[in-house]
């Protein structure tokens, strides 16, 4: 164990991509162990986020394990900069990700987009928008791409990186939630 722990970034990245019985488990905690905290404090840096950093963390280390085990690392002496590469890459497409997210919102949660009629009872376009708002940000967005922007549970999918079927079960569930809200006799916030 102390071998693992004395041994260099490349020589940890070997025992990965070399898939050791024994040394391999160790080698891939020991990776992750040095990583983690270098890649969490660059994801609180450019995400600006806890937890958006922590599952930065996440899917960079497991990117990378994965990467080793399949020999994509072209230079495993230069593990770190590869980590690096990852979470800049990674960190990118999130700000991106967010960005559309927050266009779509503004587009579609724009209050006078929705005309309502004084005399028409059958909408509370308020108690709408403050059960909209009482959604989870993932359910009211597939609420949004799916009724405003008429979006298919694929493209709604593709867009949030999430799996059509999954996609369906979040908007039945958000569905839900919304006809509680809209029919409880608490007042909407």
């Amino acid at each position: 164990m102390s071998a693992i722990v004395n041994a260099s970034d490349g020589d940890l990245a070997r025992a990965v991509a070399g898939r050791v019985r024994g040394s391999s488990e160790a080698a891939e905690s020991e990776l992750y162990r040095r990583f983690a905290p270098r890649v969490r404090l660059y994801g609180l840096r450019h995400l600006r986020d806890e937890d958006a950093a922590l599952d930065l963390v996440q899917q960079v280390l497991l990117l990378t394990i994965e990467k080793l085990r399949e020999g994509s690392v072209r230079d495993l002496d230069q593990i770190g900069s590869f980590v690096l590469g990852v979470s800049r890459t990674m960190a990118k497409d999130h700000k991106r990700r967010e960005w559309r997210r927050e266009k779509l919102r503004e587009a579609f949660t724009v209050t006078h987009m929705v005309d309502v009629q004084a005399d028409d009872m059958t909408l509370d376009v308020d108690r709408l928008e403050a059960c909209l708002a009482r959604l989870a940000e993932r359910e009211r967005l597939v609420v949004l791409l799916t009724f405003y922007a008429e979006k298919t549970s694929g493209e709604v999918g593709q867009e949030i990186g999430v799996k059509e079927g999954n996609v369906r079960v979040i908007r039945h569930r958000a569905v839900e939630r919304l006809r509680t809200c809209m029919t409880s006799r608490e007042v909407a916030p």
